[in-house]
């Protein structure tokens, strides 16, 4: 059994968003073969509750607690320099401390980074093998957002992708390897950092496809709410102070849920997720219902008629998609999001892209309830086929042998 050190940006526990799912699972996975030495950020006081569940899988644990609205001011001191806002936002004197003393009293074997900021943590001249978990090409995602706003965020956006990327290939080149979350991710890293394209692979998500089960027992919480036993209940879900899932919810309630309702007037589009920003509550009314944070999303999933994922800006594998999959639930997604995923389309997970194909795609869905149904059982077999965390999380386990050479 081996020594790592693991860093990550936010505490990997629950696993109830995309980052802190696949953290999580990672964590676990290490820690069936070594020892795991823990540094990682709390960002949200709720998860103060289970710093115990995460210190039993470690030998030691470094948490720093970290105030989202004082790191971004914080960050703005990255304008003065040539370094990025993200490295500002999560720089904290005492975990950098933590980690040199780690380094120093223990025999560590490798060093584990989840997403890249907290590799700044880390001098790789002097460090064991480092492995990078980037997910996604957070610096491509930046650039993404400038179209979307006015100046000065769109100059702000374009500047943080450039300065983002410059350290993303600083990091690829001094770690023994590098994954991200999706080939087509890795293709596009490739792209703008060849230099470390030989030591760039693939680990895709997963899902607990047990934990994400349907389960006959499990009551409906529509009907338990009080609300019309006849709704049809649309359900997106993710964590609702994610700017790319504001987007989402904010377009589809604009664009698309109009015509779905004028043709299904019993429509309900339930959004399903913690932190729901002022803009996302405001679209609470009629035919919308915004539930905060929910104690359990699987009866949300289980009892939806259609799961929907548009998503305008993504990248790499959503997990809510698989987990809604894994639910033997019906999914329409984003095409960029669906391409993603191995699953046969049309019959497996169904895409669209403008507000049309989705209108199209989600009334063809509800006009046939058996369809439904096929799509969802073949969703599920789909990922109790390829998306088992094991399977792809064991693709690490090469590159933290002492012997394996970079």
């Amino acid at each position: 059994m081996g020594k790592l050190l693991y860093l990550v940006h936010r505490l990997p526990y629950p696993p109830n968003k995309g980052d802190k799912v696949r953290s999580y699972h990672l964590l676990k996975h290490l820690t069936q073969q070594h020892q795991v030495y823990l540094g990682t950020f709390i960002d949200d006081p709720a998860d103060e509750v289970h710093l115990a569940t995460v210190r039993a899988l470690c030998p030691d644990l470094h948490v720093a607690r970290l105030n989202p609205r004082a790191a971004k001011l914080r960050s703005l001191a990255g304008l003065l320099t040539q370094q990025s806002l993200s490295q500002h936002y999560y720089q904290n004197a005492g975990l950098q401390t933590w980690v040199q003393q780690t380094l120093a009293q223990h025999d560590i074997d490798a060093v584990v980074i989840f997403s890249s900021v907290m590799a700044q943590y880390i001098d790789a001249r002097s460090s064991p093998p480092m492995l990078v978990d980037f997910v996604d090409v957070d610096s491509a995602k930046w650039t993404q957002y400038a179209p979307d706003h006015r100046w000065p965020l769109s100059w702000l956006y374009h500047r943080e992708g450039a300065r983002l990327l410059a350290f993303e290939r600083r990091v690829a080149q001094q770690a023994k390897r590098s994954f991200f979350v999706t080939d087509n991710e890795a293709a596009l890293f490739r792209q703008h950092a060849p230099e470390s394209g030989s030591k760039v692979d693939a680990i895709s998500n997963g899902v607990d496809a047990e934990f994400f089960s349907p389960d006959a027992a499990r009551l409906s919480p529509y009907a338990q709410s009080g609300n019309d036993p006849a709704q049809i209940p649309l359900v997106f879900t993710g964590a609702m102070d994610y700017w790319p899932n504001i987007d989402a919810v904010t377009w589809f309630v604009a664009d698309i849920l109009p015509a779905l309702r004028q043709a299904w007037p019993s429509l309900c589009f339930y959004i399903v997720g913690r932190n729901p920003t002022p803009a996302v509550q405001a679209l609470a009314g009629p035919g919308v219902v915004v539930t905060g944070t929910v104690d359990d999303v699987r009866p949300y999933l289980q009892h939806a008629a259609v799961v929907v994922a548009p998503l305008r800006v993504a990248r790499g594998i959503q997990n809510k998609i698989l987990e809604a999959m894994a639910m033997a639930r019906p999914v329409v997604a984003s095409t960029s999001c669906a391409q993603a995923i191995t699953a046969e389309p049309e019959t497996e997970l169904l895409s669209a892209n403008a507000a049309a194909e989705f209108i199209k795609q989600v009334s063809a869905l509800l006009a046939s309830p058996e369809r439904c149904t096929s799509v969802g059982v073949k969703g599920r077999q789909r990922v109790l086929q390829d998306y088992s965390w094991h399977a792809h999380l064991s693709k690490i386990d090469q590159h933290l042998s002492p012997t394996t050479q970079p």
